[in-house]
């Protein structure tokens, strides 16, 4: 099957067809290994519970869900970005997002059951972020320090102020934080976590009024404004002191990937991780602080970004009251200015050696719609170049830089990272639901994939990893020192019927419970692409 022939009968055929457990594939399969022109051994895709490397690649557990940090508080669940902060040679702060629940997991709670008061608070623990202070030994090889005074916990209970023009919904100060995806980190060292599926939690209001019921269902308990979530939040790694950044706009936001002008004030790109949603940029008034600035949004087919300014447009004027309101209710904004819709725009990184921006686009589909024009199911990097390569421009170009498909050996591609050397390391999102069947039938588990951006071999993606069943490979870091990739293994065994019935036993095999956690990559191989 092609790219292009997956027809409706197809499609059918795949969403009614047989649900049996995944089977895990021989370990004969598994040291088949895929050549290409530089000489690095890929891995084929494989359904095994496990996180399966390429040959001269190894992994260990960095930390896992519910490893004590300190007497009062233990590791979040559904980690998510990495940010790394050296402290010296040999130690630094880890920063990790939790997004998201599994109510099943982490409370009991069964779908259809009653919600009780007790499994919310359990979630509203599990979420938000994670700084974990970590120590090098002589092999290179990172350990967590239980009880340093580095290792803190935000949660959707930790009070964060939002920094304003004026109060939004009465308050200037916001409960919590959760559902942060991806994020990125500052030129003064601080990390930009990013709040993503935020309606899941206590849903959320258009600007004309209507609402959307939550996911999970946290309003039933606490009745929290909706509009205190989808920001950008800043966070001191030495400290914990945090804010939420609303000069940039609220949205599912993805990530914020930040560089530095000439001039010296910092832009900051991003995606709105929904499908038909769009591409954003944020330029800071300052050189030292993102707390006030201007957000623009790309419109690809003209090669523009469009400012969201209230001040500069009568469209914004006409619909919202002002700026506080277009900010609010960003996507509405763009909408109204022109922007493009995207399929899926979620990480957003930036070539070193080009500055070039690399978006992940991840896919665009409706199951119920398999013959809409608008199906996409394999996603691709989109590229943008800046005219003149500067961040300020307010032009740009923009081009495909790896599409994905049966042909290309990828299919969703979620979050990168670029090494040392400026080659892209890229993860995949095929949902649970969707794992190795249809379209995605080849691809098997999600993965970790390598493009190396010079030579003969230039885009050319090449497997490095596999992950455990029903896991999402996310939030690539590197070690200053060249030798740690870090990585974490998101919801393994997410489609488990029950707790008794359990897809994944992931990390620690048995029949124990399914564990996310963080690990860290290293090995030979490592060391010759990334040192």
């Amino acid at each position: 099957m092609n790219d292009k022939s997956f027809s409706r009968r197809d499609f059918v055929k795949f969403m009614g067809g047989s649900t049996a457990a995944l089977m895990a594939i021989s370990p004969a399969a598994l040291l088949t290994s895929c050549k290409n022109d530089i000489g690095l051994k890929g891995i084929t895709p494989t359904l095994q519970d496990e996180l399966v490397l390429a040959p001269g690649l190894d992994y260990s557990v960095l930390i896992k869900w519910e490893d004590k940090l300190n007497t009062e508080d233990y590791f979040g669940f559904n980690n998510d970005y990495t940010a790394f902060f050296e402290l010296s040679e040999s130690e630094a702060i880890l920063w990790v997002n939790h997004e998201y629940p599994h109510p099943m997991f982490i409370g009991g709670w069964m779908k259809g059951g009653p919600r009780t008061k007790e499994q919310v608070d359990k979630e509203r623990y599990n979420l938000g972020g994670s700084l974990v202070h970590i120590k090098k030994d002589k092999n290179n090889r990172w350990s967590y320090v239980e009880n340093s005074q580095y290792n803190r916990r935000l949660t959707a209970t930790t009070e964060i102020p939002l920094i304003a023009t004026r109060d939004i919904k009465g308050a200037r100060v916001a409960v919590g934080t959760f559902a942060g995806c991806a994020g990125g980190v500052t030129p003064w060292k601080t990390v930009l976590s990013c709040e993503e599926n935020y309606q899941d939690y206590y849903g959320d209001y258009s600007s004309k009024g209507e609402f959307k019921k939550s996911k999970f269902k946290w309003d039933d308990f606490y009745k929290l404004p909706p509009e205190h979530y989808g920001w950008v939040v800043e966070v001191d790694p030495l400290t914990g002191v945090a804010k939420k950044l609303t000069a940039m706009g609220r949205m599912s936001r993805e990530g914020a990937t930040a560089t530095v002008a000439k001039d010296g004030r910092v832009v900051v790109y991003s995606g709105d991780d929904k499908a038909n949603e769009h591409i954003y940029k944020y330029i800071s008034k300052s050189t030292d602080s993102l707390d006030e600035g201007e957000l623009f949004v790309a419109n690809l087919e003209k090669g523009q970004w469009l400012s969201l300014d209230w001040s500069k447009s009568k469209v914004l004027q006409d619909n919202f009251k002002d700026q506080m309101d277009v900010l609010i209710y960003a996507r509405e904004a763009a909408k109204l200015l022109g922007a493009t819709p995207c399929d899926r725009p979620e990480d957003v990184e930036i070539n070193p050696k080009t500055n070039d921006i690399f978006v992940c686009l991840t896919n665009n589909y409706n199951k119920n719609e398999p013959d809409n024009p608008k199906n996409n199911y394999y996603g691709k990097i989109l590229k943008i170049s800046e005219t003149n390569a500067d961040p300020l421009s307010l032009t740009f170009t923009s081009s495909d830089f790896a599409v994905g498909g049966n042909d290309s050996g990828f299919a969703c591609p979620d979050n990168m990272i670029f090494d040392h050397n400026g080659n892209l390391w890229m993860t995949t999102d095929i949902s649970g639901d969707m794992v190795a069947k249809g379209p995605y039938e080849k691809f098997k588990n999600n993965g970790l994939f390598y493009f190396p951006l010079s030579g003969k071999d230039a885009g050319r993606a090449i497997q490095m990893g596999s992950a455990p069943v029903d896991a999402e490979l996310t939030g690539l870091s590197l070690s200053t020192d060249k030798k740690t990739l870090f990585l974490s293994v998101q919801h393994p065994g997410e489609k488990s019927k029950s707790l008794t019935e359990l897809n994944s036993h992931w990390p620690k095999g048995g029949n124990e419970m399914p564990r996310p956690a963080v690990v860290q990559i290293f090995g030979p191989l490592f060391d010759k692409l990334n040192g």
